[in-house]
């Protein structure tokens, strides 16, 4: 076989380039009308014996099936096939028109400061989606950035697939990894060591945006004595204290001092009141943060990563009788109603509350309900937010619940959880109570779920810890009256 037809319908146009992990070509996909470009990424086995192949198989099919699942958001290319082909495989994407961010940020020019935080905040948007998928990229540097036509920035080259090409199995047959995957300067040193975390992409995203400010690679930065990249006093322009700490946290060498999350960097970004002059429309962008990814991920399941397949979400209510006794509570009012037909559910809420329509593809948000303002309009307002999850394979109530508990204590080992049985909608549903530290806030959520005809319905209700008590009565009001109606009438 000649490499100039792939699969037995890609014609291979040019290379685009090679590595020690494989090479990546154009190619036109012949069996498509017009015959598009794609782009064919060919992997090696190191070992491609035949004790080794089908190990190495089954891996690249589970990488491939994570990669369908990412190339959902419109960020990420799309995966449109994979296959093997005499003992090597090959990945099948959409190819992206534009430029990578090599292309942008130049050795020697140093980018202003209002342009490098717009560049931070749009890569953490996408990586935010990507740790909920339970995914760590583990390449991330400028020239696995693509900026599109339309402006808006590409994630490519997932580091997990170049494990394809480095694994081997041993006479036990037990898989290793005989190479680490990341690049120097943008690799944080537990990756080096075989061990990434979410936080080693965080730190990949700072080196970035210190790149872009200073003009200098990041392996010709200077580190103290603590390894600790020394680089403000190479910025020509003065940097807004805030966010030289925010870049600082994100590059720090202990990765238990980082960010733990995409969203806690995104939170302190919009928090925070930069003294620089921005743009009209970038001002704009930056402004419009907490109605996007932050408004998405303000909940303890933004801080959580979500299961390939069946996603791990964020499910919030409460057992209304364990909490409060009923003859406490002040009666609530629900004068409102929300009917989503498309989702056949309807829910009920007051008058003073806000509604806001997401209908988030990516998320699988629907609605959210936020408590009335306060005197201080910085402060997160409580919310109660409704969730609709289509299940690619069944999941019981139990297996939904450990693996979203799991993932909770994977991304905040410290979080505090109670488990409760109760019911949502007159079905059995399971209730989870955290108490999660998401950058400066403490907050606690209350989650509750049920499954039904392949679908997760999830109800969150989120608040500061000092202000959870405040509305806990109308959320689990809110709660009692929900209803889902699949087939044509409620339950």
């Amino acid at each position: 076989m000649t490499l100039n037809k792939l699969g037995g319908r890609y014609t291979i146009v040019a290379e685009l380039g090679r590595g020690a992990f494989g090479i990546t070509f154009v190619a036109e996909d012949t069996q498509r009308p017009g015959h598009p470009q794609c782009v064919v990424k060919q992997l090696k086995p190191l070992n491609a014996d035949p004790y080794t192949f089908p190990e190495a198989k089954r891996f690249f099919d589970q990488e491939a099936m994570i990669l369908e699942m990412l190339g959902k958001h419109d960020q990420i290319p799309q995966l449109l096939a994979y296959f093997a082909e005499n003992q090597e495989f090959y990945l099948v994407q959409e190819y992206i028109a534009g430029q990578d961010l090599s292309q942008e940020i130049l050795r020697g020019k140093q980018m202003g400061e209002a342009e490098v935080i717009k560049l931070v905040q749009e890569i953490l948007e996408v990586l935010a989606f990507v740790h909920q998928q339970g995914v760590i990229h583990r390449d991330i540097k400028p020239s696995n950035i693509r900026r599109r036509q339309d402006g808006k920035i590409m994630l490519i080259d997932f580091g997990s697939v170049k494990q394809i090409t480095t694994q081997f199995v041993n006479s036990l047959g037990q898989t290793s990894l005989t190479i680490a995957i990341g690049t120097r300067g943008y690799m944080p040193s537990e990756q080096a060591d075989g061990n990434p975390q979410f936080s080693s992409d965080i730190y990949s995203v700072g080196m970035i945006g210190i790149e872009a400010l200073t003009g200098i690679s990041p392996v010709k930065l200077p580190k103290n004595i603590n390894n600790e990249i020394i680089w403000r006093d190479q910025v020509q322009v003065k940097v807004n204290p805030h966010f030289a700490e925010i870049l600082d946290k994100m590059v720090r060498y202990d990765f238990r001092q980082r960010y733990r999350s995409a969203v806690e960097v995104l939170q302190d970004l919009n928090q925070e009141t930069f003294s620089v002059s921005f743009p009209q429309n970038q001002k704009k962008e930056l402004s419009n943060v907490p109605n996007t990814i932050i408004s998405q991920t303000r909940h303890s399941a933004r801080l959580q990563k979500f299961l390939i397949g069946a996603g791990i979400v964020a499910l919030l209510a409460t057992l209304i009788s364990a909490l409060l006794p009923f003859a406490s509570r002040k009666k609530i009012v629900l004068n409102r109603e929300y009917d989503n037909g498309a989702d056949a559910l309807k829910i009920k809420y007051p008058d003073n509350w806000t509604r806001e329509d997401i209908e988030n593809a990516i998320t699988q948000e629907v609605v959210t309900f936020i408590s009335p303002k306060q005197n201080d309009p910085n402060k997160l307002r409580e919310n109660v937010t409704i969730r609709v999850e289509n299940l690619v394979q069944p999941l019981t109530l139990e297996e939904y619940t450990n693996l979203l508990i799991k993932e909770i204590k994977n991304s905040q080992p410290d979080a505090k959880i109670e488990q409760t049985s109760t019911t949502l909608a007159n079905k059995p549903a399971n209730q989870l109570v955290s108490t999660i530290i998401d950058g400066k806030n403490h907050l606690k959520t209350l989650q509750i779920f049920t499954l039904k005809a392949d679908r997760a319905y999830v109800i969150i209700y989120t608040a500061k810890l000092d202000t959870y008590d405040k509305y806990i009565q109308t959320a689990e009001s809110m709660i009692r009256s929900f209803e889902i109606h699949l087939d044509g009438t409620a339950n």
